[in-house]
């Protein structure tokens, strides 16, 4: 499975690099992640290489839901393969506020997170489009879950601002 899905972003970002579409430079980025969780998202760079990035996250299931915030510094750097493909690893925290439909003996509602991140990140030249892809594992520290989550990441969608 990691191998299927390495090979399909190998030749995904190879497909983006067919078009006459050339990589720019933004300093701020507004847009969705679609994955786990579902997330509206803000993209800023204090300089070149190094950005902040804050996230406000939902996801719903029977039974239950919750509302996740989070908070990362990311650290860029540029892959030759393709020009405005960048590669970026960082780190951050969340705080996720739980909802039970039926279970109402927990001691919390809410969790922090420790997260870590490593991704993908390509801005098309003639258009103010950024997308990305990326994982975020989260090491819970306390509440309603703990220990280590490998599920989180996504594919990002996000309008640039120069």
């Amino acid at each position: 499975m990691k191998t299927c899905s390495l090979f399909i972003l190998v030749v995904g970002f190879s497909m983006l690099s067919l078009s006459n579409s050339l990589a720019q430079n933004y300093k701020t980025a507004v847009g969705a992640r679609i994955g786990y969780p579902l997330t509206l998202s803000g993209k800023y760079f204090i300089d070149e290489s190094i950005a902040v990035e804050a996230n406000l996250g939902l996801r719903a299931f029977s039974g239950y839901s919750w509302v996740a915030l989070s908070a990362a510094g990311l650290k860029h750097k540029p892959l030759d393969v393709l020009d405005g493909l960048n590669w970026y690893y960082g780190a951050g925290l969340s705080v996720y506020f739980w909802r039970f439909d039926q279970i109402t003996t927990l001691s919390s509602s809410s969790s922090l997170g420790l997260q870590g991140y490593v991704g993908l990140d390509y801005t098309f030249k003639k258009s103010p489009i950024n997308v990305t892809i990326d994982w975020t594992p989260t090491f819970f520290i306390n509440g309603y879950t703990s220990g280590l989550g490998t599920r989180f990441g996504g594919l990002g969608i996000r309008y640039t601002l120069n």
